[in-house]
């Protein structure tokens, strides 16, 4: 494997190592500062955001390391309000003069904005839960353990001969903490790994895309990540074109992610009691209760759930706990905001930042042996929203779309524009196969979801996209 020079990578290491033992605030710090900076309002509530952490990053591409980096990110929000009149100002200058002058800062601001008529009142104290989401693996992890991480895709792409390897690996400590004048104070510390990457073959016919997330570095598979995207390249060289239509489709996790995170984001209860929502009913009400996918169907949210460990808490301070939105394919829940939840007289939930699709146990082999004409996608990209009383998407297929034929991959065919609703997709599954944590949605939030089988996907034009 290609060395690095020695002295650039201890160096860099032992800066990392400084920043992230020096950057991250602990719950004492954070609830100290907090205290500090709401005895000098005057304003009726002020709330005060803290963030703090180091980020860090490698970068490849054309087989080789072209940036690394190492930022420290300090910062708050702080937010004044006389009565239904609020305003919010950032600063990262922690000294007693900066946190006085952005603290009037908020409350010259907030005595000018107009009045909110959905303001709230600020939150008293509150309980948490309390996510075991912070890994040391991460926190303590050295620029020479992120380049090595990266020398793994580069040096087999390079053993290939024909391939070109791009990727970025990020590896983030984090603490956000938040207080206000009324007794309110929640704390959480993070860690979170994403790694993806693209594997392209000389020719420019081929691609390939692997992706992981964790909140553990020592879990992330970087071998097995780097041959998937490898196999995926060879396998897509010279895609053949085939007429769009319905097909049967296999979808990996990602792609599903894609598609079910902006089914998940848009359970929102307001929308759909205002009659905007694919969740609205006809002549008024909402479809909580109604059948609306398949019966294996379940999603949820939960900061504790092993596989999601997530924030406890919105920005509000509003605890967030479990919540079944749709269960063996029946709705349950839609999401509400402090201010709808009282309007409407329901419980508050929050938004969902973390959702997990249950799955099944069926393995990507068994769907493709299963399948006689079908195209299996690796994932999903450019997707926007057509029509949102469907939650209608187009977008496109990318690096790495298949043509399965009597049970196994025949061919790799040029990739597709598609129209599709998760919904309609939702009530069209015949298989199910294990969730895994994925490394990004096009929706947001933390994802664990299954590979998929499902029929009739809409396929609208080719794409000549690699």
């Amino acid at each position: 494997m290609t060395p690095y020079p020695k002295r650039l990578l201890e160096t860099t290491a032992e800066t990392a190592q400084q920043q992230a033992s020096g950057t991250l605030m602990s719950r004492d710090e954070a609830q100290r500062l907090i205290q500090r900076i709401t005895a000098m309002s005057q304003a009726d509530e002020i709330q005060v955001n803290v963030t703090s952490g180091t980020q860090t990053n490698i970068r490849f591409a054309d087989n080789r390391i072209s940036t690394a980096g190492s930022v420290q990110n300090n910062g708050l929000g702080i937010q004044s309000a006389f009565g239904a009149k609020s305003a919010v100002v950032a600063t990262n200058d922690m000294s007693d003069a900066g946190l006085e002058r952005a603290v009037r800062q908020s409350e010259a601001l907030a005595r000018l904005a107009p009045n909110n008529p959905e303001a709230m009142p600020a939150l008293g104290a509150q309980e948490y839960s309390s996510p075991r989401a912070f890994f040391t693996s991460v926190s303590e992890l050295s620029a020479a353990a992120r380049a090595e991480a990266a020398r793994v895709a580069i040096d087999l792409a390079k053993a290939g001969g024909d391939l070109k390897a791009a990727g970025f690996i990020q590896a983030n400590a984090s603490a956000s903490a938040l207080g206000n004048n009324k007794g309110m104070f929640a704390y959480h510390p993070q860690t979170n790994v994403n790694y993806t990457l693209t594997v392209r073959t000389t020719d420019g016919t081929g691609s390939g895309w692997a992706g992981v997330d964790d909140r553990d570095w020592n879990r992330i598979d970087f071998q097995g990540v780097a041959r998937t995207a490898i196999e995926k390249a060879r396998m897509s060289q010279n895609p053949v074109a085939i007429e769009p239509g319905r097909y049967t489709v296999i979808l990996e996790p990602q792609a599903v992610a894609d598609l079910v995170s902006l089914l998940a984001f848009a359970l929102d209860a307001r929308s759909a009691d205002e009659g905007r929502s694919a969740f609205s009913k006809q002549g008024g009400g909402t479809k909580i209760g109604e059948k609306i996918a398949d019966e294996r169907i379940t999603l949820i949210s939960d900061p504790t759930d092993p596989m999601l460990l997530t924030q406890p808490y919105d920005g509000q301070g509003l605890p967030l706990g479990r919540q079944v939105w749709v269960e063996n394919g029946v709705l349950k829940n839609l999401f509400y905001s402090r201010f709808w939840a009282q309007k409407q007289g329901k419980p508050v939930t929050g938004a969902p930042t973390s959702v997990k699709m249950m799955g099944g146990d069926a393995t990507l082999e068994q769907m493709i042996a299963s399948t006689e004409r079908g195209i299996l996608i690796t994932r999903l990209w450019y997707l926007r929203q057509v029509d949102p009383r469907t939650i209608l998407y187009t977008g496109l297929t990318r690096d790495g779309t298949f043509l399965v034929e009597n049970g196994k991959i025949a061919r790799s065919v040029r990739n597709f524009r598609f129209n599709e609703s998760p919904l309609f997709m939702l009530n069209n599954v015949e298989m199910i196969g294990r969730g895994i944590r994925i490394s990004g949605a096009e929706g947001g939030g933390s994802m664990v979801m299954p590979s998929m089988k499902v029929r009739d996907f809409n396929f609208t034009s080719l794409s000549e996209a690699v």
